[in-house]
């Protein structure tokens, strides 16, 4: 039965209590919103610390992954190595797309002054800006090893295929001794000479397991040519071919390294310090001190470069370099994996992490207090509904790559799938613009200029 009250019925006391009373609550009233620019210069700092706990929280746990995916990619190469045979390179193939699934989680955490690519300081002297080594792309294949144009004609003059001193086509370019391909070889040639010299990192293993994936091209190449079909680079290339056991000693080599450098990144954000281990999580939260005080990172200045970085990446990195310049061209070269046909999967995974940093969640875990937590409702409900669009679109290009046709065939200008893919280009640049509408709530103050490269021009009309 329905009771119908007037307010005239009711005394002072009582329209309080509706006021502030909740259908079933205890009778606590809801604290009011305060967003973070408007609290006291105390509690700024508590709340600037608490989420950049949970952001370090979340980089650990990310770089940890990856970590223990990459050994578990080098146990494949190392098995491979051994014996090859098909069942262990299809193994190994599934080990590299398995590892990429963990660090394309982690690029969020690139752009932000951290130990993975900070470029300068005591940052850069610590780590060594080890992105470049780890995941630099696109690579120019025919310096690692043969290739084969539309025409049938074999590439000569590479690394696996040399011996001695060699030196790198471009400007600055110096000599390396290649006579044995270990890790301090494949090091000194990585970008020696230019950023297309990519000799070491996950695309460097990824092109050694696949080899080429030629069938965007225009003319009459029929290599691995079909929509569904990805580098087949035939196992005899690690058994009776020529330059086969240095073949086997690159891959063995890059891989070993793609260890060890993700060791450093990971112990950068170890709760406890030891040497370097741990030193940047702490500066980050600013619990250094004696002789490294000097290093800590101030709240406020800690979180506009990650949110800087955050945007920087989502429209830049991600939507400019790694969709629109493929949309563009668009040539297969210009995918993030173009030997494995792995791309839809990175841009998915670098457009998680993102969403796993804004909302501190990873891997179905909650971190504590995240960047969206503190957010007002209208400043969540505008990202919410972005979100929800891209995950939608990402969803669909993905079911797409699996059913009918890889990344390089949804980008075709006949393709109907084309305009997908479009489409979360463009909502990824805006989800970067609105990086500093989300700054602005924590009193922190940075332009759409700031989260947009210089270098890169507009996507044409």
């Amino acid at each position: 039965m329905k009771f119908k009250t007037t307010i005239g019925a009711l005394s002072l006391a009582a329209i309080l209590a509706l006021t502030t009373v909740g259908c079933g609550s205890s009778g606590e009233s809801t604290p009011a919103f305060t967003a973070v620019k408007d609290m006291t210069a105390a509690d700024k700092k508590t709340k600037y610390k608490a989420v950049l706990t949970s952001y370090a929280d979340i980089a650990y746990d990310v770089y940890n992954d990856s970590l223990t995916d990459a050994k578990a990619l080098q146990t494949a190469i190392n098995a491979f190595v051994a014996a090859p045979d098909e069942a262990k390179l299809a193994a190994a193939k599934t080990a590299w797309k398995t590892s990429r699934e963990s660090y394309g989680q982690s690029e969020i955490f690139r752009l932000s002054g951290g130990p993975i690519d900070a470029e300068e300081g005591w940052v850069a002297d610590a780590y060594g800006a080890l992105e470049g080594q780890l995941n630099a792309w696109p690579l120019d294949e025919n310096m690692i090893d043969y290739t084969t144009d539309e025409n049938g004609t074999t590439t000569t003059n590479n690394i696996i295929g040399g011996t001695g001193i060699y030196k790198p086509s471009g400007d600055g370019a110096t000599d390396v001794n290649i006579t044995t391909i270990n890790v301090d070889t494949i090091t000194a040639l990585n970008e020696n000479g230019g950023d297309a010299n990519v000799a070491t990192g996950y695309h460097a293993v990824e092109f050694l397991l696949w080899g080429q994936d030629q069938d965007y091209s225009t003319g009459n190449d029929t290599i691995t040519n079909g929509a569904k079909v990805a580098g087949q680079r035939p196992l005899t290339d690690f058994t009776t071919a020529a330059n086969a056991d240095r073949r086997k000693a690159y891959l063995k080599a890059a891989t070993d390294k793609i260890v060890a450098d993700l060791t450093v990144v990971r112990n950068a954000w170890n709760k406890t310090v030891s040497g370097n281990d741990g030193k940047y999580r702490a500066a980050l939260l600013g619990d250094l001190t004696g002789a490294d005080a000097s290093k800590n990172i101030a709240g406020e200045a800690a979180l506009k470069t990650i949110m800087t970085g955050m945007g920087m990446f989502i429209k830049s990195e991600l939507a400019n370099e790694r969709v629109m310049v493929a949309v563009l061209t668009p040539s297969e070269e210009d995918e993030h994996s173009c030997f494995s046909d792995n791309t839809h999967r990175d841009i998915d995974l670098n457009y998680k992490g993102f969403v796993n940093v804004l909302k501190g969640k990873y891997n179905g875990k909650t971190y504590g207090t995240s960047i969206y937590s503190l957010l007002s409702k209208d400043e969540k409900a505008k990202l919410d509904t972005k979100i929800t669009s891209i995950s939608a679109k990402m969803k669909t290009m993905n079911d797409i790559a699996k059913s009918t046709e890889h990344f390089d065939y949804q980008i075709k200008p006949n393709s109907g799938n084309k305009k997908n893919i479009e489409d979360i280009m463009d909502e990824l640049i805006t989800l970067g613009d609105n990086m500093p509408a989300v700054g602005a709530e924590y009193g922190i103050n940075f332009t759409k200029a700031d989260v947009t490269d210089p270098d890169q021009s507009d996507r044409p009309n």
